[in-house]
């Protein structure tokens, strides 16, 4: 029998459609041997090692079949890009494919479908036009208009990019105002939209998550065999034998108020040992997922799928089934629960001297809150724990984070929007969430035991699951030098950046209102962190080795991390046979063997829920603000381009448009690097940072689109500039900062109205 590499190997290498036949008949099978491919080839699909194209045959998953309908969504230079009309790997992005017409006549363009055979190329993928097929329509999510001059319905796309209306020609059992999917036909002109999926009320409460859900292809149901596996290992046992037992420890959780889920919880002491005067012992247990989640099994084919739990402002898209995400798993006070467990000794300077990692039975003290930690701590609300529990974790943390000051990581508070809603789900308000010394405890001690996991693993040479976080770009270090020039801030370009670089930069802007800008800029000049099964560092914690072990519940990562674990330090628990689970809890053989593959899909998968996640709040924000249009609000500027200017609302933080074609009726020219705008008659300007006055003239809930305009309104007739003779447009207006000129930029672009 051939093994599941050389089974890939054949699907991934054949010029023919591989199915169950082909693979028999190159592996000369015979028999009971057949029977035995058969199932495993399902284990190899369960384990998301292959899929099956229509007609049988097998291909990689994440892959393509050998022959497979395309649809063409884009022109690159000469060449084609097409991503597959049917993808059926759920929770996996589809690849895009460049599209060869070789030996056909008749060109083919964007919405066009084929009929084409594939192959990898150069770690992507090449297709060859067999046939050219009849047109599909395209999926559009939207809210159902109703014309009332005429009664013609149309659909409102929810994707703000998308600024038409699209007439609907079949409404089906829709009805206006409902959120509906639709197929999209037709050219140009001609366009139309049938429904064929009503999803609901979007106004109603708790609906903008749902369409973020549609929109970005979240899975958000269990199959039935993952939810039946969850509820079989909920009864698994927890054995005082195979674990350490830190029930007497009292071991607490800080989280926030609203916490769906507690993976992690913490404890520390003073070292007793004399050979470390000054230090402490700490415990960092996290809900021990690896024993109930096994490689493999149901659920951990659809995590896998998910790569992370979503939090939306109105629910969570778990990661794993409720009945071990919320219950079994989640480390809840006075009840016995699972953890695998990271003991720290840290010495006088905060510095990690010794870790061990064990699977434990821990009973925690209690779940506390944030903020009743920080008021318990500062004396202005009585706690039973504070001087048992509460004093001695801040005395550690204190010397964690000298430590962490000592080799200055990247310090940027930028403030998070809070989206607040009753029991009804409808919005209260929106707030900046509070940044307390509690939220900073629990990340250094957090980071410590990721540090811990990490270091532990590379040596015993074993898999790690990195958290990257490479410096930044060249590119992006001159966008960043440029945008600081105009604050008259020196960043030289030849230096060895450091996380203390951007600090120091940070650290010359005695401005308030021109710091959050600037700190703005410096977290767009980095790169974006990822998962990796090679150690590049993490740049921004100003760390050599890190990776991600204390969220299991909610990040595949950390899960791979735990099972690693496992392995490393033979930390394996005995099998339940009649509960009927897989065996292991540690890493599979298989998924050791792939772990580039899966970081990347988890990558993907996280910036799939950050920009769903974002996309919500959005239209929260907007949703709340659509009551207050026409009001006046204070907005600071947060970029501009030659099309108009961005402004937040400070009070709330909802980001919205200006349109240039509303400044006035003048011509503006647009400086780049300055990044301003500024009349070409009255030499009005408009820059970054800069703090003003406007009119909320929209707010759409559906979109998430937000408009301002000048307390004036739109297109009014502005005072000519009357300077001297022969002066230059820029001179001062009453109630506006100076404008300083340095004279026209070589690359300023001429926008007119």
């Amino acid at each position: 029998m051939p093994d599941r590499a050389a089974i890939l190997k054949f699907i991934t290498e054949s010029y023919e459609p591989a199915g169950k036949r082909e693979i028999a008949k190159h592996f000369k099978l015979r028999g009971a041997e057949k029977i035995a491919l058969k199932a495993l080839l399902k284990d190899m699909a369960d384990e998301g090692l292959i899929d099956s194209a229509p007609g049988r045959a097998f291909h990689k998953m994440g892959g393509l079949p050998k022959v497979t309908v395309l649809k063409i969504i884009e022109v690159e230079g000469r060449e084609l890009i097409g991503v597959p009309d049917n993808w059926q790997a759920e929770g996996m992005p589809a690849p895009k494919v460049r599209i060869s017409e070789r030996g056909r006549s008749g060109a083919l363009a964007v919405g066009d479908r084929v009929l084409a055979r594939t192959e990898e190329a150069g770690g992507g993928y090449r297709a060859f036009v067999m046939k050219k097929l009849q047109r599909a329509g395209e999926q559009l999510l939207g809210v159902v208009e109703r014309d009332e001059s005429n009664g013609k319905l149309w659909l409102k796309p929810v994707d703000k990019r998308i600024r038409r209306l699209v007439p609907i020609s079949d409404r089906g059992n829709a009805e206006p105002g409902q959120l509906v999917l639709a197929e999209q036909s037709g050219l140009r002109d001609r366009v139309s939209a049938k429904v064929t999926e009503v999803l609901g009320e979007p106004f109603a409460p708790r609906s903008f998550s749902l369409i973020a859900v549609h929109k970005f292809g979240i899975p958000s149901e269990f199959p039935a065999e993952a939810i039946t596996e969850a509820e079989r290992a909920a009864k698994l046992p927890l054995n005082a034998d195979t674990r350490e037992d830190l029930r007497h420890v009292p071991i607490v959780a800080i989280d926030p108020v609203d916490a769906r889920d507690h993976d992690d919880a913490i404890w520390a002491a003073p070292d007793e040992d004399p050979a470390n005067p000054g230090g402490y012992r700490a415990i960092v247990a996290i809900a021990d997922v690896s024993y109930y989640v096994r490689p493999g099994g149901a659920i951990d084919r659809s995590a896998r799928k998910r790569g992370n739990s979503v939090y939306f402002p109105d629910r969570v898209v778990p990661m794993l089934p409720e009945v071990l995400s919320a219950d079994m798993c989640s480390l809840k006070a006075g009840q016995d629960r699972a953890a695998m467990v990271c003991h720290l000794v840290i010495d006088a300077k905060g510095k990690l001297t010794s870790w061990k990692f064990t699977r434990a039975i821990v009973r925690l003290a209690a779940n506390i809150a944030y903020e009743d930690a920080q008021a318990a701590i500062d004396g202005t609300k009585p706690h039973d724990l504070t001087d048992s529990v509460l004093r001695p974790l801040w005395a550690c943390w204190k010397l964690l984070f000298k430590a962490r000051e000592a080799r200055e990581p990247l310090d940027l508070d930028l403030p998070e929007r809070r989206i607040v809603l009753d029991e009804a789900g409808r919005i209260v308000s929106v707030a900046t969430r509070e940044r307390l010394d509690a939220h900073r405890l629990v990340e250094d001690y957090m980071i410590a035991a990721n540090v811990a996991a990490a270091k532990a693993l590379e040596a015993k040479k074993a898999p790690v699951v990195y958290r990257v976080h490479e410096p930044p770009s060249r590119e992006k270090l001159v966008a960043l030098k440029d945008y600081l020039e105009t604050f008259e801030i020196s960043f030289a370009l030849g230096q060895v950046v450091r996380p203390a670089t951007f600090n120091a930069i940070l650290g010359k802007v005695t401005d308030d209102t021109v710091k959050p800008l600037v700190m703005e800029q410096v977290l767009r000049s980095q790169t974006q962190a990822y998962y990796g099964p090679r150690n590049m560092g993490h740049f921004g914690l100003s760390l050599a080795s890190y990776g991600h072990f204390t969220s299991p519940i909610r990040r595949y990562a950390d899960l791979l991390l735990h099972r690693a674990l496992v392995d490393a330090f033979a930390l394996e628990q005995p099998p339940v046979p009649r509960l009927d689970l897989p065996p292991t809890t540690g890493l599979a053989e298989h998924d050791a063997a792939s772990l580039d593959r899966i970081c990347q899909l988890i990558s993907q998968f996280e910036r799939r829920a950050m920009e769903a996640e974002r996309e919500t709040v959005d239209r929260y924000v907007a949703a709340f603000l659509a009551t207050r249009v026409g009001e006046i609000h204070k907005v600071r500027i947060t970029g501009v381009q030659n099309f108009g200017f961005f402004a937040t609302i400070e009070e709330f933080g909802g980001d919205g448009l200006v349109p240039v074609s509303t400044l006035g009726a003048e011509r503006f020219w647009y400086d780049e690097k300055a990044q301003t705008l500024t009349g070409e008659t009255t030499g009005e300007q408009y820059s970054v940072g800069q703090r003003l006055e406007l009119r909320l003239a929209e707010a759409d809930p559906i979109t998430g689109a937000v408009k301002f305009e000048l307390p004036e309104g739109g297109n009014f007739m502005r005072e000519p500039y009357r300077g001297k003779p022969g002066g230059k447009p820029g001179g001062n207006r009453p109630g506006r900062p100076p404008i300083k000129r340095r004279g026209r930029p070589a690359n300023i672009r001429h926008q007119s109205r």
